[in-house]
């Protein structure tokens, strides 16, 4: 895996007047004043996106467009989890969306979470994955060994960093004997490549893949059974903000902590965005999105002040 290049984000103390009421709309952004009406001096933001990750890179350009509307200048850096976990906890970056709990990203909380803040989650069944073609001759991890030279004795991962490189070398692989077979480490868009090129050559392909992703509308692919739970239970994932982000920014800590998607919300802008758009112009595919889904911003304002 090629690891994702760090852009160092820039060091910002939030400067906040806590002198003026808490309750006014979320309008109330877009003269000055965030929602709670906390006068904030900083409205500066960035969001730390981890690389190759399909829903966190949807979900933070959707919440991007939606504080740039309410007068928020946002910035995004991409980066592998590492290194974004290290910034948050730096105070180098503001948010992440893409935490994944109990398990994928269980050591960065353990390493880390004294300096986060968890800001709750806003999906509740993703799932890591071993996924072949959907015509593949195997429908269970038990049988891939057996297999295995059906598949060029190889098995395509991702990221180096990532906790679902983590737990298929650890727990996966030698759960299911499949020591023999060359787990390729790459990146994200690596192994999707190889899925669209195998798949639309009618060849049998092993990657690790994960739910929610809109390879799975995109390509004819299907997860392998898991009886012995390797790849781990159903996970959430949860929003975490560098220390000090609610006192900072109070308003825009309660939109987040009100943040929900729902299947068909996460996979229709995820295909807008990397499907239909190529991943060219996210913050484009995010207002197509919004203009599809004109109430989803008025849902947030209304489940925010609940």
């Amino acid at each position: 895996m090629s690891p994702a290049r760090h852009h160092q984000a820039r060091r910002r103390t939030a400067v906040v007047a806590s002198t003026l009421a808490l309750g006014l709309g979320l309008s109330a952004c877009a003269s000055g004043t965030d929602a709670g009406g906390s006068g904030e001096a900083d409205k500066d933001i960035t969001i730390a996106i981890h690389s190759g990750w399909d829903e966190g890179i949807a979900v933070s350009h959707l919440f991007k467009a939606i504080l740039e509307d309410e007068g928020y200048d946002v910035s995004t850096e991409t980066a592998d989890p590492g290194i974004v976990y290290t910034g948050m906890a730096g105070g180098d970056f503001d948010l992440n969306f893409d935490m994944w709990l109990p398990l994928t990203h269980a050591d960065y909380k353990k390493q880390y979470g004294d300096d986060l803040e968890d800001l709750g989650y806003w999906y509740d069944d993703a799932k890591l994955t071993i996924a072949v073609n959907e015509d593949a001759p195997v429908d269970s991890l038990e049988e891939l060994a057996a297999n295995a030279d059906q598949f060029d004795n190889r098995l395509v991962g991702i990221e180096s960093g990532a906790g679902l490189t983590r737990i298929t070398q650890d727990e996966a692989i030698p759960g299911y004997g499949l020591d023999e077979m060359d787990f390729v480490i790459s990146s994200t868009p690596a192994m999707l490549a190889e899925l669209k090129s195998k798949t639309d050559a009618g060849e049998n392909v092993a990657v690790t893949l994960w739910r929610p992703h809109w390879a799975y509308d995109a390509f004819p692919v299907k997860d392998l059974e898991d009886p012995k739970g390797a790849m781990g239970e159903a996970e959430k994932i949860h929003t975490v903000a560098r220390t000090g982000f609610t006192e900072d920014h109070p308003d825009v800590a309660s939109w987040i902590s009100a943040l929900t998607l729902t299947d068909e919300q996460l996979f229709s802008l995820e295909n807008i965005m990397f499907n239909e758009n190529g991943g060219s112009d996210n913050d484009a595919s995010v207002r197509e999105w919004l203009e599809a889904n004109p109430t989803f911003v008025d849902d947030l304002k209304a489940a925010a002040k609940a």
